[in-house]
């Protein structure tokens, strides 16, 4: 694996986990396949990105206030914290987004560090351009990542054993995976992770 690879991971937060208040089926199920891509990129000494949802209490992202969805990952709530048997590395780049109230955020790409710092720049600055992503929902968050990674000019690899869908329609998370390969988007599962 070459230096200029990063594992994001999207939005593992317990929200979008069973008993969540916006759950995605099986959502948990990814943490431990994802825990092996941590403890693959963490032996290797590559970044490990981690996304997440930190809305404020009001924005339009939510049902009450013109939206589509019901109020899930509130800042600084137990539903915005990320999965508890999630293991993350202490020195992950953790980086927010959905903070501004008239803005969806779905992509990691427009997420930002503590430092208020875009994630596109804090990758040109670690010199990444491959990214392996990973995460919830495949047709949501970790779909609008990997198009727009692509769009950036990234190379970029879906693992596919390590993201779930919410299926809002039947066969949402199909066209979302055919529309990631589309673009370019190549999909593989933590066995095919590179040395």
């Amino acid at each position: 694996m070459n230096n200029d690879c990063a594992l994001i991971l999207v939005d593992l937060q317990n929200d979008f986990c069973p008993g969540g208040s916006l759950a995605v089926p099986e959502g948990d199920r990814v943490v431990p396949v994802i825990n092996r891509a941590i403890d693959h990129f963490t032996k290797r000494n590559r970044a490990i990105i981690a996304s997440r949802d930190w809305h404020p209490a009001q924005t339009s992202h939510f049902i009450a206030y013109g939206g589509l969805w019901p109020p899930h990952c509130i800042q600084d709530t137990e539903g915005a914290s990320f999965h508890p048997d999630l293991k993350l590395p202490a020195d992950a780049i953790l980086v927010s987004k959905g903070m501004d109230p008239t803005r969806d955020d779905y992509s990691s790409l427009h997420a930002r560090d503590d430092q208020g710092r875009p994630l596109p720049g804090i990758l040109k600055t670690l010199g990444i351009s491959r990214v392996f992503i990973a995460g919830l929902a495949t047709d949501y968050c970790v779909k609008e990542t990997a198009l727009e990674a692509r769009r950036l000019g990234l190379r970029v690899t879906l693992l596919t054993d390590a993201c779930r869908g919410v299926d809002l329609a039947p066969g949402d998370s199909s066209r979302a995976l055919e529309s990631m390969l589309a673009a370019g988007v190549e999909a593989a599962t933590i066995a095919d992770l590179p040395d």
